[in-house]
């Protein structure tokens, strides 16, 4: 037995329980309580087990899974950034290209090296397996933020057009789900007047 790549591994399993700790700004169904990270990826995880035969292309399901579950590890050193925070996205890439240098190199040299490429691969959207893992990263909130009566859409005074603006690549991972979150939940919000509607 190779205790120190298993005290490596286990090191790893530590560090990334601080995912758990870092708070985003989508509210639970219930809308008292904003989701963490963690239950961020467990979700949109789950869903993409569920809902992987919308994917436009043929996906490996445990490869689009595991980079759901790992592709927000970085923010335990770089926090959050809100999707509609432009100040924020500015330094985003540089903050989390830190914070994945330091966390995946936790892992031995193997799993260092296939995490990380996964992490990667996500940030490049370039793959049939991460425009598959965007899409529930993009539509998880979404759900959340209509099951909640557009509670973090109201608060933050979100624009129509940004929402567009952020799912640009959602529908090169499936257009079938870009399209039901559009009409059962997107049109909807706008509608209630819970998405500020500034396109027409």
């Amino acid at each position: 037995m190779n205790n120190e790549q298993l005290d490596r591994l286990f090191d790893f399993c530590r560090e990334i329980d601080r995912e758990k700790f870092i708070q985003r700004q989508t509210y639970l169904t219930g809308g008292e309580k904003k989701e963490n990270d963690a239950e961020h990826a467990w979700h949109a995880a789950l869903m993409a087990i569920l809902l992987s035969n919308y994917s436009n292309e043929e996906i490996d399901v445990l490869k689009t899974v595991t980079m759901i579950l790992i592709h927000d590890i970085v923010e335990i050193d770089a926090g959050d950034t809100y999707a509609y925070d432009e100040q924020a996205k500015l330094t985003q890439r540089d903050r989390e290209e830190k914070a994945a240098d330091r966390i995946f190199s936790l892992l031995p040299e193997n799993e260092c090296e296939k995490f990380r490429a996964l992490w990667e691969e996500f940030e490049r959207n370039d793959t049939p397996e991460a425009k598959f893992a965007h899409v529930m990263d993009n539509i998880q909130p979404m759900m959340l933020n209509d099951a909640t009566d557009g509670k973090a859409w109201r608060e933050h005074e979100v624009p129509l057009s940004k929402i567009l603006k952020r799912n640009e690549i959602t529908s090169s991972g499936s257009q079938i789900l870009w399209d039901y979150a559009f009409e059962k939940i997107i049109k909807p919000n706008v509608e209630k007047g819970n998405i500020i509607n500034d396109t027409d």
